[in-house]
């Protein structure tokens, strides 16, 4: 084989390469962003969910003392009874104890659904939470996106100095190619004699010189360079 069309094809290779690399480094900052706006939004159903928690707790207290009010304005009450002298004196504090008993176990009513509710909150806190704290890919990518960096400056030294080892005008020819064919200047063709560039069947002619490798040709339909391999 024509060793430039060797090294051409190692150039093709690493150019490959180098546009993978660069491409997951440019997907890379989207998907951070996306990252920190689910864990912003994992972090917002958190702090919500735990206040509506927290809030039901407190409710839950509150009312617990309110039933012990009542229960004690009962008791006076209740003390009252045996105090009062007429009828209706007696009358009017039972009048009040049936108030103070009702809205004991209004309260009550309330509290029992307050922590049938806190009940079913618990596992919604905990999902919030187990959501929240698996929000964690951002390092991942970060640590993806320095490895990237680190292949790609690899690869371009690779690259750099491959080409030195190019003739300046078959390089040349290399890179338009590349810019104009969207990243591919270097085409295989097998035995079914199709361009891998362009798909369209070089002649018989042509296919005879490319399986030779002994000079570098092109595909007369895209211009690219081709080379051979069963």
């Amino acid at each position: 084989m024509d060793p430039h069309l060797q090294r051409l094809q190692e150039l093709q290779g690493l150019d490959t390469r180098i546009a993978g690399l660069e491409r997951k480094l440019e997907a890379i900052p989207g998907r951070i962003q996306g990252i920190k706006e689910d864990r912003e939004r994992a972090k917002v159903a958190f702090e919500q969910v735990r206040a509506k928690a927290d809030q039901v707790r407190k409710d839950v207290r509150l009312k617990e003392k309110d039933v012990e009010v009542q229960r004690s304005q009962r008791a006076k009450l209740e003390a009252r009874l045996y105090e009062v002298k007429t009828n209706k004196e007696y009358s009017a504090v039972l009048l009040e104890i049936e108030g103070a008993k009702t809205e004991k176990d209004r309260l009550e009513e309330e509290i029992l659904a307050l922590m049938e509710l806190g009940e079913r909150l618990g596992p919604e806190v905990v999902e919030a939470e187990t959501r929240l704290r698996a929000q964690t890919q951002e390092t991942a990518a970060g640590e993806e996106q320095r490895a990237l960096e680190a292949d790609l400056q690899i690869a371009r030294a690779e690259r750099e100095s491959l080409a030195r080892d190019i003739p300046r005008d078959l390089l040349a020819q290399y890179d338009r190619l590349l810019k104009g064919r969207g990243g591919l200047a270097v085409a295989l063709v097998g035995q079914s004699r199709i361009c891998g560039g362009c798909r369209v069947t070089l002649t018989p002619q042509r296919f005879q010189e490319v399986r030779q490798s002994s000079q570098i040709l092109t595909c007369e339909s895209c211009g690219r360079i081709l080379y051979y391999q069963a």
